[in-house]
């Protein structure tokens, strides 16, 4: 009998209200299919000790579950400059926890409108400082904002981390992998439409791309095809396998990347992922 390839999920907001009344039994119908691996990203201050519970409680249905911190740039209308402050505490506290991977999910958004773009900078800009300091790798959320990212990450001396959720151009994600970056993939890559993600997905090197769900966002085609919209940790497997498809190789070997590729991305992980 064959054995289902094992998966790893680089970003999923376990936090998200929409998963609070089932969350047990979300993860334990996630890790059925082969998710043994799940990266939880903070979005706000409020939010840090919550995701450190979270990467500890449900240790025992997903053993790869770990977490980062960070403030995402859709929350830095109601955070405080303090916060950054409340960071680095948070940071300095953590950094003998094995769970604690990195700092994110961090970036710029300029796609969303109403952001103000010169305070999306000041956190971004302070979170990457704190990067730097620590030597920690960072998930990046870049949408709609390759370029301004690239310009802040060249000013630094960075460890690497994930490009989340990428669709930008080749020549961007060359420049990301140059820094040590992963490409985060995922639902979007399903859709028949969405033709440059799929061609990044397939034409870029392997070594450079990592799976990932943005659960509950970013729903695989399937979804909305029936007119759910809350992505799961449950549908990596799926997702994870039409990526394998798009690319021509097998599941098995694309699973197997995918936790190499993700080991490199965020060392501190790579404890977790030797299964």
């Amino acid at each position: 009998m064959s054995v289902s390839p094992s998966w790893v999920d680089t970003h999923c907001h376990l936090d998200a209200p929409e998963f609070l009344p089932n969350l047990p039994t979300i993860l334990e119908e996630a890790a059925q299919k082969g998710v043994k691996a799940i990266l939880i990203p903070a979005v706000q201050s409020s939010d840090f000790d919550h995701v450190k519970a979270l990467a500890h409680d449900y240790a025992k249905q997903i053993p790869g579950l770990v977490y980062t911190l960070g403030i995402h740039p859709l929350y830095i209308q109601k955070a405080k400059e303090s916060d950054l402050l409340v960071l680095k505490d948070k940071i300095e506290t953590n950094l003998k926890d094995p769970r604690f991977v990195g700092i994110g999910e961090i970036g710029l958004d300029y796609f969303v409108e109403g952001l103000d773009p010169d305070r999306q900078d000041f956190f971004f800009q302070g979170q990457l400082d704190l990067a730097q300091q620590f030597q920690l790798p960072v998930v990046l959320h870049v949408r709609r904002s390759q370029d301004a990212i690239l310009k802040a990450l060249r000013q630094r001396t960075l460890s690497g981390g994930v490009a989340h959720a990428f669709n930008g151009s080749f020549q961007q994600a060359e420049q990301f992998i140059g820094m040590n970056f992963k490409l985060g993939f995922g639902g979007a890559a399903t859709y028949t439409r969405a033709l440059q993600i799929r061609r990044l997905l397939k034409e870029l090197p392997l070594n450079s791309i990592v799976t990932e769900t943005d659960a509950p966002d970013i729903p695989p085609a399937w979804l909305r095809d029936v007119g759910a919209e809350c992505n799961s940790p449950s549908y990596l497997p799926r997702i994870a396998s039409e990526l394998a498809d798009i690319r021509g190789i097998s599941h098995d070997q694309f699973a197997l990347a995918m936790r190499q590729n993700a080991s490199q991305a965020l060392p501190r992980w790579s404890s977790f992922l030797s299964f």
